[in-house]
């Protein structure tokens, strides 16, 4: 495959990717109750417009209609005429889920009371008819009347039509509640998708996907998907749409991706705007990578310690790659189904084998009640096995990013996704380590640090960090892989000994009681201390840097702030970087509002009963003051829980960040 076919081919995923996972995707009909069933017109020029009417409630829910375009197509071939007889059956199977007499079933009810009509469906499909239902249900109670349940009924059975209705129905405006990839974001995550109604869905044959980037909102929401609250969704740009509020969501996008561990150093807003293909794809696949890679650690899943091989110590198995271990994992399941492992994501799984049996131990496992039919291993056709297995996947909720020619052809990069959604479907870093990592990550640093104590111990990283803030690294000293199967831990000691020696006797740092051995065995104390004193001379020297070489302290910093709050006669001064005050985030939200007014919608902001918050409004506040900041311009690593907290370290690097934007916009 030539290198446009293969950007195209991605390109389809991605957009497909996008669209189900920011609330436009197709799904079944959801309308309002009719009285009896759902009539049917024939339009002009072959339409088929389908139309219920409300009744029995008022105006529950509004009247809709919904078209479907058939040429030459006839209603009765549509539509499954319910008779008297089978209306009664429906009626009798509803009063026995029923059991209280009010009229409704809730959503949980809907399965069992399909099994009752003796038309049983699996629970994803089930899933799907209630994410839909609820989508129109304007009083959001949930529950269902016999009236929409016979119009469910009605749509399910007409073959045809149940057949195509993910291609011809789309959903209405609103807000709709999505899990993101693990248990612990799945909840109460809410993403209002109506602001994307005009890019989608996408056509993954022309340019769609390029362009849909064009004002921002999408690759908002997109980061937010991947790593939920990162953007306080009040501050995208939705309205009015110019270039320049453009610009500011993509400056918000770039910044927010930057701090979630994208690297973004050679991407601008401008490039976004243009849709230039290869970096629009390149940040796509990264803002995707990070949240479908967000828990796979050891930190997060204690589980994974049963990847253990005998003799291998836990520092090695934590110092694994999110992509090492999910080969790992594969392997672990495939070992207990009795059949051979694979060594990568692109050969080794054309044939769907290993999928299939991954597929069978993880429903084993899980003890579900989906018994998954291995019977498509004897399907010859390699692309037909591959639907097939897809198949399977579907039953297990888990058919996502890859279609059979993806496994056919063995592109790594979408086999990776689709094995990453397997496991956070189905198997605590500190908000600092976090930080540190995310920063060190979107300088573009390499490898790409994902375990920050393991990661660092041969000290390479270490002095990429040094050269960023102008200390100067003799790579003659440093020894670099690979290294020699005798002494590979003594190389990477010297390495260690040399990134003290630097920080010591070059930087300046206070490292009393650092040695190269402490950085090399990843102790969490030592590496913190000396990582921080590298992103503290990285801010400061940016501000060194914009202030004509003035050294710069947290003192005139400090300053700063005070000065600039007063000047535009703001009462919030802070005494300190531990100022209490810090966890409401006024300050912070005062400040941007000095250097950019006009920027804050100050019905956002909660300031209390005599200034007192709860720890959900200050959260709230923290929330929009962050993503306020990386919307004006300001590069902010610092997490809404630093400031709820009053984190000095993080709470000065904002500041900084914010001081840094307006000395430099001054200079334009």
């Amino acid at each position: 495959m030539g290198q446009m076919e293969g950007l195209h081919c991605e390109g389809q995923r991605l957009s497909s990717w996008e669209q189900s996972n920011t609330g436009i995707k197709p799904h079944i009909f959801r309308g309002p109750q009719p009285k009896t069933v759902a009539g049917a017109s024939t339009a002009g020029g072959g339409e088929l417009t389908w139309e219920l009417h409300s009744a029995g409630e008022g105006n529950r829910r509004a009247p809709q209609s919904h078209r479907v375009h058939k040429e030459g197509a006839k209603m009765e071939n549509h539509v499954t005429q319910i008779s008297r007889d089978d209306l009664e059956d429906l009626r009798e199977a509803f009063n026995r889920i029923d059991i209280d007499n009010s009229g409704f079933v809730s959503d949980f009810e809907l399965q069992e009371l399909f099994r009752e009509a003796s038309f049983s469906l699996p629970g994803y499909k089930v899933r799907e008819i209630m994410e839909a239902f609820i989508a129109g249900d304007t009083n959001k109670d949930e529950k269902i009347s016999f009236e929409e349940f016979v119009s469910i009924y009605q749509e399910l059975k007409s073959k045809e039509f149940s057949e195509t209705f993910r291609k011809t129905i789309t959903r209405k405006d609103g807000i709709r509640s999505f899990g993101g990839t693990s248990g612990n974001s799945c909840e109460g995550t809410q993403h209002s998708y109506s602001d994307c109604q005009h890019l989608l869905p996408m056509n993954p044959d022309d340019e769609s996907l390029f362009t849909s980037v064009r004002d921002g909102i999408l690759l908002c929401k997109m980061i937010n998907l991947s790593q939920p609250d990162t953007i306080d969704e009040r501050v995208i740009n939705t309205k009015k749409l110019a270039t320049f509020t453009m610009t500011e969501n993509l400056v918000l996008a770039l910044n927010s991706a930057s701090a979630i561990g994208c690297m973004v150093v050679s991407i601008d807003a401008h490039d976004l705007m243009a849709g230039k293909p290869h970096l629009v794809l390149g940040l796509l696949w990264q803002i995707i990578k990070v949240g479908l890679f967000a828990e796979i650690e050891i930190s997060r899943n204690e589980g994974l310690m049963a990847l253990l091989t005998d003799n291998e110590s836990l520092d090695h198995l934590m110092s694994l790659s999110p992509e090492e271990l999910l080969l790992r994992w594969v392997n672990y399941h495939l070992r207990n189904a009795g059949t051979s492992t694979i060594s990568n994501f692109s050969d080794n799984i054309k044939d769907s084998r290993a999928y299939f049996y991954l597929l069978d131990q993880i429903a084993l496992q899980d003890e579900m009640s989906v018994k998954i039919d291995m019977s498509g291993l004897n399907e010859r056709d390699l692309d037909r096995r591959a639907e097939l297995m897809l198949q399977q996947a579907a039953r297990l909720d888990c058919r996502q990013f890859v279609s059979p020619h993806d496994v056919t052809s063995g592109n790594s990069k979408l086999n990776l996704a689709f094995v990453a959604n397997l496991y956070n479907m189905h198997s605590a870093e500190s908000n600092e380590e976090k930080t540190f990592r995310n920063w060190m990550n979107s300088l573009g640093v390499s490898p790409y640090v994902n375990h920050l104590y393991c990661d660092l111990c041969d000290g390479l990283v270490i002095m990429q960090l040094y050269e960023k803030v102008d200390v100067p690294v003799n790579w003659k000293r440093v020894n670099n892989p690979p290294y020699p199967v005798l002494g590979a831990n003594m190389k990477k000691l010297e390495n260690c000994n040399y990134a003290v020696e630097l920080g010591r006797n070059v930087a300046h740092f206070s490292l009393v009681g650092i040695g190269g051995e402490n950085l090399n065995e990843g102790s969490r104390m030592h590496t913190l201390a000396l990582i921080w004193q590298l992103m503290r001379r990285y801010t400061v020297q940016v501000l060194s840097d914009l202030g004509d070489g003035e050294k710069v302290g947290d003192q005139l910093i400090l300053s700063w702030v005070n000065t600039t709050l007063s000047q535009k006669r703001k009462d919030t001064q802070i005494s300190s970087f531990k100022d209490k005050l810090i966890s409401t985030s006024l300050p912070v939200i005062d400040l941007i509002d000095a250097i950019a007014p006009g920027t804050i919608k100050w019905d956002m902001v909660k300031r209390g009963e005599k200034g007192w918050l709860k720890d959900a409004e200050k959260l709230n506040n923290a929330k929009y003051a962050i993503s306020l900041a990386r919307k004006i311009g300001a590069r902010v690593y610092a997490l809404p829980e630093d400031l709820v907290k009053v984190n000095p370290k993080m709470v000065m690097t904002l500041f900084a960040s914010l001081m840094g934007h307006s000395l430099k916009k001054a200079k334009r």
